[in-house]
């Protein structure tokens, strides 16, 4: 198991696209997220892209690529991932001047976070709040 107190996330979300390159853009202009790497196949697919918000990173690729993780993600639903912002609100400002479909605007919830909700252009949610539990060292 791996540490929790390093300067490397343990967990990493994945996700597929049919249109990774502009899932890419997505990300990282509308919702904030930083380019770390992108490993383009001969084809111009998208093989593996990390992009980091914060302290963690999602890792994604190009659907249709082959191999046994595409393959076995196949005919998969959207996933829905959660982000932790510092200013939910600047965040969600600036997703909606970049076209982003809002879910759920800024809310604050009952357990003390203030969280939105975004689809992206192939339908995977994506919630941004300020909750953010302590796990365990």
């Amino acid at each position: 198991m791996a540490a929790t107190n390093g300067g490397r996330p343990s967990l990493f979300p994945t996700v597929l696209y049919a249109d990774a390159k502009a899932a890419i853009r997505q990300l990282t202009e509308a919702l904030g997220f930083t380019e770390l790497s992108v490993y383009e196949g001969e084809d111009g697919s998208v093989m593996h892209a990390e992009l980091v918000q914060g302290n963690g990173a999602v890792m994604l690729g190009s659907k249709g690529r082959g191999g046994v993780f595409d393959t076995a993600m196949k005919g998969a639903g959207p996933t829905g991932v959660y982000v932790v912002v510092d200013d939910v609100d600047a965040h969600h400002r600036r997703a909606v001047e970049h076209g982003a479909e809002i879910l759920m605007p800024p809310t604050d919830q009952e357990y003390g976070s203030r969280d939105y909700m975004a689809r992206d252009l192939e339908g995977n949610l994506w919630s941004f709040g300020t909750y953010a539990p302590e796990i365990p060292g």
